[in-house]
């Protein structure tokens, strides 16, 4: 066989490998941004940025290494382990990937004083989760849920949350401060503050945030908001229900 009767044969065969690549990257993709991370929080949390560099890794290596191996010269012994062995290695690659992405999915909105602070399985210390204590310790698999944080006990828990906090321990990533968000609601519609102030704030902005408040459902006067941030951004907003505090919109836009 001729070098360009293998090159046209490995090439034919990298490229189905090529398009049953790209089939598993689009259902990882579902995976990804419609359950783990829902708009907006791919951009808050950088998942895209992630997800896309491990699938264009695990879409090109698999490919190339197909089009590097295959000959059809060789026994179909020889092709079998070659291609079991290239097909193998591309997707403990995806599993490994799909797994760093969740470790870094956000898990929990979490109210803390006067934003909303998105929560990664990352951020959260793991010898202070115990799943088996059920509750909010079993963290969400389909997208981040709203949750507060509590008041504390005594004097003596607040100067433990200060240090705790001054160390880069915030009460948003200690499960033993989660509760329920109805029982924060109260203190979110507190801090909130109407939407004319961020209008003044942010005049630079007007389009987005009428777009933000559009997209709520909401008219602007039934309408707060507050920060949202993650450890990537401080330049978002999320637009809360004036008697609810149920989140309803979002929009790139600096509150601070």
């Amino acid at each position: 066989m001729s070098f360009k009767q293998r090159i046209f044969s490995a090439s034919k065969a990298s490229g189905i490998h090529l398009l049953c690549s790209l089939c598993a990257a689009l259902l990882a993709g579902v995976l990804v941004f419609g359950i783990w991370y829902p708009y907006p929080y791919r951009e808050l949390s950088g998942g895209r940025e992630l997800f896309l560099l491990i699938m264009a890794v695990d879409v090109v290596c698999g490919p190339i290494l197909t089009l590097v191996l295959f000959n059809p010269t060789k026994s179909k012994a020889e092709l079998y382990r070659d291609l079991s062995l290239v097909i193998f290695i591309q997707l403990a690659a995806l599993i490994y990937g799909l797994y760093t992405v969740s470790m870094a999915r956000p898990v929990y909105v979490v109210h803390e004083v006067d934003r909303l602070r998105i929560v990664s399985r990352a951020d959260i210390p793991g010898d202070q989760l115990k799943p088996e204590l059920g509750g909010l310790h079993q963290l969400p698999w389909y997208g981040p849920k709203l949750i507060g944080i509590r008041d504390a006990k005594d004097g003596d828990e607040r100067l433990k949350n200060l240090e705790l906090s001054l160390q880069g321990q915030e009460p948003s990533v200690r499960p033993d401060w989660w509760q329920s968000y109805d029982l924060s609601r109260d203190k979110v519609l507190k801090v909130a503050k109407p939407v004319f102030k961020l209008r003044e704030k942010r005049p630079d902005a007007i389009a987005l945030i009428d777009l933000a408040v559009a997209q709520s459902g909401k008219a602007e006067l039934n309408l707060l908001w507050l920060p949202i941030t993650s450890f990537k951004s401080a330049e978002w907003v999320a637009f809360i229900d004036a008697t609810t505090a149920d989140v309803l919109s979002y929009a790139p836009v600096d509150g601070f």
